[in-house]
């Protein structure tokens, strides 16, 4: 080895998960394949991990460098860092006044034509300043990082506005250089028809091609482009314009497909490359097989159906048996999926979408950093990549989906600098 010392060495670690193995997403059966050893370590110099694996491979591997600093994870589960690929983190208000109206048995777009949802949001940003809006993401933002979530994406989509959009967008700019969370940025101007352009979908647009898009890339606020596709949202034609000048730009694509209604969006993700496709709950197995094709990470959002009461949530069983690599995020949101855990989702990819343990935490690891293309720094355990990293209050994988409700974190190590001990955050 190149340096002359170890910073941190992390051993006794009684289940060690590396994710190591493959540089691919991991698709189909790959996504059991965790790559798990007993009784673990892994050695960190300057925020990146020198070696993983078993305890006597890692100190023969380190030799006799001197190490500067141990930390006893007293036969704890260790873990990559978790990492969220679908958040709407930076938003104004919140809206458990209609909390009532679902518990009435109204539909998520019934709410949304009455001038509710994400419409509802929109104001709330609209009116809230940078300093709000930073304020409330930042709490938002300590909660992930405390359950265990080391990197996340955050979406635009509440301004509808180009000021209102670069707003949101400079806001998750600013936390991701101040926060230990890494945070990936997404522009969705195209999340919504504002109130303003009712009846005129079609100028909008043109909106967000013509002067959105080109501003936000001037800037250098995202690095992917995002649209939802749905019924009284962005038909299929109108989301491929938008993408298609996304791409032309040098944005990377996501997008919001197939949440409500089989509209055709997972085929246009196949179609146009996507990085990503969200929520597809109602994706037809044609969509489906365009995406793994096209090499498309699905993206699936338990919380939310859970959240809305859906007989149907995504198929990612039938995914992960057509061969797709599956990711799961929380969607977190301040209306369809009102909540930052990630553990949470965990449960649900188990108990809802039929996942065993070893494919969910695969999707909230290498199969997430994927879907967010940043699997080249983080996702795994291994060699060169950051000391992202979760010890667990638990020595089995399957224990944090089975006991659900609890937060399961112990330590959590971000570059290798210890930013949660013992469940608390370290300010």
């Amino acid at each position: 080895m190149a340096n002359n010392r170890i910073d941190l060495l992390i051993h006794n670690i009684g289940t060690l998960i590396t994710m190591q193995g493959n540089r691919e997403t991991r698709k189909g059966s790959e996504m059991s394949e965790v790559a798990a050893v007993r009784r673990g370590a892994v050695a960190i110099r300057d925020g990146i991990i020198a070696a993983a694996g078993p305890e006597d491979e890692v100190l023969a591997q380190i030799g006799g460098l001197p190490v500067e600093r141990k930390h006893d994870a007293e036969g704890r589960l260790v873990t990559p860092g978790l990492i969220d690929p679908h958040t709407h983190l930076v938003h104004g208000g919140s809206r458990e006044h209609e909390l009532d109206l679902k518990l009435k048995g109204v539909s998520y777009l019934e709410i949304l034509a009455q001038g509710g949802g994400i419409l509802s949001t929109v104001r709330s940003t609209r009116q809230a300043t940078e300093e709000e809006l930073y304020s409330k993401a930042k709490q938002s933002l300590d909660t992930m990082l405390s359950l265990g979530v080391t990197t996340a994406e955050a979406k635009s989509g509440y301004g509808l506005t180009l000021e209102d959009e670069l707003k949101q967008l400079r806001v998750a700019r600013r936390l991701n250089q101040e926060h230990p969370v890494d945070l990936v940025s997404t522009f969705m101007g195209a999340h919504m028809v504002p109130e303003e352009y009712k009846g005129r979908s079609g100028e909008f647009v043109r909106l967000v091609i013509e002067q959105m898009l080109p501003e936000v890339k001037r800037q250098g606020l995202a690095e992917f482009c995002d649209v939802f596709c749905e019924h009284g949202v962005f038909s299929v034609e109108e989301s491929e314009q938008i993408l298609l000048a996304a791409k032309e730009m040098g944005f990377g694509l996501k997008i919001h497909a197939d949440e409500i209604e089989p509209m055709g969006g997972a085929q246009l993700a196949g179609k146009l490359g996507c990085i990503s496709a969200e929520h597809l709950i109602a994706a037809s197995d044609e969509g489906l097989e365009a995406m793994r094709q096209a090499g498309v990470v699905a993206v699936c959002l338990p919380a939310t159906s859970f959240n809305l009461r859906l007989k149907q949530h995504a198929r990612a069983r039938r995914m992960i048996e057509m061969g797709l690599a599956v990711a799961l995020s929380t969607d977190y949101n301040p209306g369809s999926s009102p909540t930052e855990s990630l553990q949470l989702v965990m449960t649900l990819g188990c108990l809802n979408l039929g996942m065993t343990p070893e494919e969910v935490l695969t999707a909230v690891t290498i199969n997430a950093a994927h879907a967010i293309g940043k699997a080249d720094t983080v996702g795994s355990l291994e060699a060169g990549k950051q000391a992202d990293l979760v010890i667990f209050k638990a020595d089995k994988l399957a224990y944090l989906p089975y006991h659900f409700g609890i937060n399961h974190v112990h330590t959590v190590l971000k570059r290798g600098n210890m930013v949660v001990s013992d469940g608390t955050l370290i300010r």
